[in-house]
Order: C-alpha cells, then sequence, then structure tokens
C-alpha cells in the first residue's frame, strides 16, 4: 500500500545503525518543517548537525524559510517521497506543499540522525500518470464526496457509470502508509485505475484521501488499525448505502495491500457487504512480511559475506520486540520499528485467514506472481484457507506487480518510477466476478 515510498511498511537494510531509525528519519524530516512552519527556528536549528552549523547560521535558515514562504505561501503539509542510502549517509525526499504551490526538499543524515544537508529540489521531470486505455470517459463520470467521521473529513471521489442506475458499488481501501485517493506512487495510482476501469463497465466505486495523510498529528500517540482504516472505511461503506443510484444490495469492499489484510474484519463489522476484494493482501503478522522484504532486498544486494549475512540476521532478530500480543511493562503509545506498541498489539491478535474463512459474504483473492512487497506465500496460504469454500474466488496473476500492473520481473521500488496502469485483465475479471454476484 503518505508518500512514503511504502506500500506495505518495507524496511529497507543498508546498514545495521539506519535499519532501525529509517522511520524515525521519516519522522525527523516533517517535524523539521512543521517547527519552521511554527517559526520555532531555534527548535529546528537544533536538528542540524555543528558541521552544518557552523556554514550556515540560524538566521539563514530562518531567512530561506521567509523567502519560501512569501514565494509559495503558507505550509499546509509536508509528506515523504523517497529514501535511500548514501554511503555513510541517509537521504530523505520530501513533498512539501504549500498554499500557492509545492516544492520538494531533500535532507541527508549522518547516522546520529542529525542533518547534515538541506537541498531544494527542482521541478520533476519524472514520467506523468496516463489514464488506462480501458478507461472510456464517455461511459463514466465523478462526483466529489466526503467521507466523515467525528472531528474528520476526508475528501473522496465517487465515480460511476454515465448511464442506468441500480448498479454495483465498491469501497476502495488503501495500503499503509499516508495515501492519497488514488493510492498515487510516482506516475502510478492504482485506486484510481480501478476506479475507471470498473465505472467504465457498468460499476462504481467510492475512494477517498487516508486520514493519515490529512490528520497527520492524530497519529503521535497510541493508536491502532482503527484509527488507520477500519473507521472511515466503515464511513465510506456507510456513505454507499445512501447513494440513490446504486444497488444497495451489491456493496463490495476492495482492499489492496494493509486493506486487503483487513478486508475480513471490515466484513465482520459490516454484515450488509455482498462480498469483499483482497489484492495482494498479506496472510501473515506484519513483522514475516517485514522479514521477508528484508531478505529478498539483501538477496538483490548479492553481499555474500559473513559480516553482511550477519547483519541481516541482526536486523530480522531485532524485529522480534514487533510481535507482542500484549502491553506487558510496554506502554501502549512505545515507539517499535516507527509504530506504536498498541498498533502492532492490535494486528498481531487479528488473523484475518481465520476470519475469512467465517465469512459468508463473496470472497475474491487477487494475487501477483512478480509483488515483491507481497508474495505468493501469502497466496498459498489464502488458498489453502479458502480454495475449497464455495464463496471464495482466487486467481494468481504471474506477471503482476504489487501495484497490480504487468511487469516482466520482481524487481525493486525503482519499477514504481514508471508509468504502467492497472492490468485489464484483473478489471475483467473483478467486474465479471461482481456481475456473477447480481
Amino acid at each position: 500500500m503518505k508518500k512514503i515510498l511504502l506500500l506495505f511498511l518495507a524496511l529497507f537494510i543498508s546498514t545495521a545503525s539506519f535499519s532501525q531509525g529509517i522511520l524515525n528519519l521519516f519522522g525527523r524530516s516533517q517535524d523539521l518543517f512543521k517547527l519552521l512552519s511554527e517559526d520555532k527556528y531555534t527548535e529546528a536549528y537544533s536538528y542540524f548537525d555543528p558541521a552544518f552549523q557552523a556554514k550556515v547560521t540560524e538566521a539563514n535558515i530562518k531567512d530561506l524559510w521567509a523567502k519560501l514562504s512569501e514565494k509559495f505561501g503558507k505550509m499546509e503539509n509536508a509528506g515523504v517521497v523517497s529514501s535511500k542510502t548514501e554511503g555513510d549517509f541517509y537521504t530523505v525526499i520530501l513533498e512539501v506543499k504549500f498554499a500557492n504551490d509545492s516544492q520538494n526538499f531533500l535532507l541527508a543524515f549522518n547516522k546520529t540522525e542529525k542533518i547534515v544537508g538541506l537541498y531544494l529540489q527542482p521541478k520533476s521531470s519524472a514520467a506523468a500518470y496516463t489514464r488506462p486505455v480501458y478507461a472510456d470517459t464517455a461511459l463514466y463520470k465523478e462526483k466529489e464526496i466526503y467521507v466523515k467521521t467525528p472531528g474528520h473529513s476526508l475528501v473522496g471521489m465517487l465515480t460511476e457509470p454515465k448511464k442506468g442506475s441500480g448498479y454495483p458499488v465498491v469501497v476502495l481501501v488503501h495500503g499503509s502508509g499516508p495515501q492519497d485517493m488514488d493510492e498515487t506512487m510516482g506516475p502510478n495510482k492504482p485506486l484510481k485505475d480501478l476506479a475507471l476501469g470498473l465505472a467504465s463497465k457498468g460499476i462504481a466505486s467510492i475512494r477517498y484521501v487516508k486520514r493519515t495523510k490529512v490528520y497527520p498529528m492524530d497519529f503521535v500517540g497510541a493508536n491502532t488499525v482503527k484509527e488507520e482504516v477500519l473507521d472511515d472505511a466503515l464511513a465510506a461503506i456507510a456513505l454507499a448505502r445512501t447513494l440513490p443510484e446504486v444497488n444497495k444490495k451489491q456493496l463490495y469492499l476492495f482492499g489492496h495491500s494493509l486493506g486487503g489484510m483487513l478486508a475480513p474484519r471490515i466484513a465482520l463489522l459490516a454484515p450488509d457487504l455482498n462480498g469483499i476484494l483482497l489484492a495482494a493482501a498479506p496472510a501473515r503478522s506484519l513483522t514475516d512480511i517485514i522479514v521477508e522484504q528484508n531478505r529478498y532486498f539483501f538477496e538483490l544486494a548479492k553481499d555474500t559475506t559473513a559480516a553482511g549475512k550477519l547483519m541481516l540476521d541482526s536486523v530480522n532478530k531485532k524485529l522480534d520486540v514487533t510481535r507482542i500480543t500484549k502491553l506487558g511493562t510496554i506502554k501502549a503509545d512505545s515507539a517499535l520499528f516507527g509504530l506504536p506498541a498498541a498498533y502492532w498489539i492490535d494486528l498481531n491478535n487479528y488473523k484475518q485467514v481465520e476470519t475469512a474463512k467465517k465469512l459468508k459474504q463473496r470472497i475474491f483473492v487477487a494475487q501477483g506472481g512478480n509483488d515483491f512487497q507481497v508474495s505468493v506465500t501469502d497466496y498459498n496460504l489464502w488458498s489453502a484457507a479458502l480454495g475449497k469454500k464455495k464463496n471464495a474466488t482466487l486467481k494468481l496473476y504471474p506477471d503482476l506487480n504489487h501495484l497490480l500492473s504487468s511487469q516482466t520481473e520482481k524487481g525493486t521500488l525503482q519499477q514504481y518510477d514508471g508509468p504502467a496502469n492497472v492490468s485489464s485483465v484483473l478489471i475483467d475479471d473483478i467486474v465479471a466476478w461482481i456481475k456473477a454476484g447480481t
């Protein structure tokens, strides 16, 4: 499944010192810009390494921010776009949105998590999103909607056929991280592709901005997937029930990655759903997924040294702390690899496969063979549990990646820099499966 380059929660191996602190650096990067936006220059200046401070004064930082504010207007939010290791340093690129425009910044951190470099990035020349060929603008229309819960209002989009009424409607639920309504990743917008493809074939959908993107400060203390995903998904389903043009007996939920993992849980809370669709959905624990991702990237690095293997084992061993199922002496808001203990406990006590087995609603499970974030291992677990159930349909797409587009290999996150649309084969299969239930 936040502009952080994590569809689920991939931790990438670089050095042992950085592997535990990557998410902390994301937080520090965003906190820096929050302090600047609040004119707290002294606090912001403390984030910089003394060597940097010797060349750039606090007054210089204040002057720079004043010029940026004059040019772009008041800052609205800052989201992580990408990150990578650069020798002994770790770089984080953020997109900072102001009232009048946006600007990307690159921050370079040393091993003490102090900033040693701050650079304005030129406007991206990356490829732009391309509407899929199966999206026929003559067949669908879009209308802005709002998914509301107490204290929160999330802008969204109702995409529906231009003609007819009484059509099915699907609520689209994102993967992890602060996602926009399209689940944008570079020039890729998988949820938008799905919405346009479904509407072109007679099926409406609701998609919305994820709460973690609009209300990031709500997630400072102890929180769980209830606040991150469940409450808003249920609110979107409730909204779907009020739409006069849709068939109230044909409500579906499509969950991608983390959204797919939680889809069975949502189905229990919304028993009037006619069915759920799980795409690239983990069947295992979040910790197991991260461990597998670490191993995958380590293998790609082709590090055959004993020291490298020891580092991998050490990092994955340290992840054991995230397997907790109860608090004990740990506080609910204690950060474990960037997420509160309460979050890990909630997920670890949730058994998505067992929950899905008990559901009476229809289930469609889709998995890509070229997905390096959630692998075929998870699909096999879903298949073993649901394969013989009459209400379940499972399909493995050998060529699809985590963004549900066709690829020639698994690859790395650089694959997401190129534009690719959700597979038309998958779109057709979803449409056929939904219409078979009408």
